[in-house]
C-alpha cells in the first residue's frame, strides 16, 4: 500500500537559467515535491524513524536548488528527483519547479517543469 508525502511551494533562491544574468543575479524558485512511498510501518508504529523525515527532504532540495547551477529547469528537476528517489521507502517522486521571471515576451504567471521518476 502506498501513501504520498507532499511538500508544496517551497521557496528557494537559486542561480539557474540559460542567460548569464540569470546565473549571476539569481531569482526565486518555487518547488513542489510528491513522494509516493510504502509508509505502512510508520503508519502502524507511529515511529518517525520508520518513515521519511520531511526536514531531511526539505534540506536536500534546498541544497540542490541553492548550491548548484543548471541551465535548464529540466536538469534541475531531474537532479532533485533522482536524489529523492534514493530514500529507501520512496517508490515514485514527482518534482515541480516554477520560476516567474523568464525572458519570454508575453504575460504569464510562471514557467513550470514537472519531472517524475520511479524505481
Amino acid at each position: 500500500m502506498a501513501s504520498k508525502i507532499l511538500l508544496q511551494n517551497m521557496m528557494f533562491y537559486g542561480f539557474h537559467g540559460i542567460h548569464e544574468y540569470e546565473r549571476e543575479l539569481g531569482q526565486r524558485f518555487h518547488v513542489d515535491v510528491e513522494i509516493v512511498a510504502d509508509l505502512t510501518k510508520s503508519e502502524d508504529s507511529d515511529k518517525p524513524e520508520e518513515g521519511i523525515d520531511y526536514t531531511t527532504v526539505y534540506s536536500h532540495v534546498k541544497d540542490i536548488v541553492e548550491n548548484h547551477r543548471y541551465y535548464m529547469l529540466e536538469a534541475l528537476g531531474a537532479h532533485v528527483a533522482e536524489m529523492l528517489l534514493k530514500f529507501p521507502l520512496a517508490q515514485e517522486v514527482t518534482v515541480r519547479i516554477r520560476k516567474s521571471y523568464t525572458p519570454i515576451p508575453g504575460q504569464f504567471d510562471y514557467v513550470q517543469v514537472e519531472t517524475t521518476r520511479n524505481k
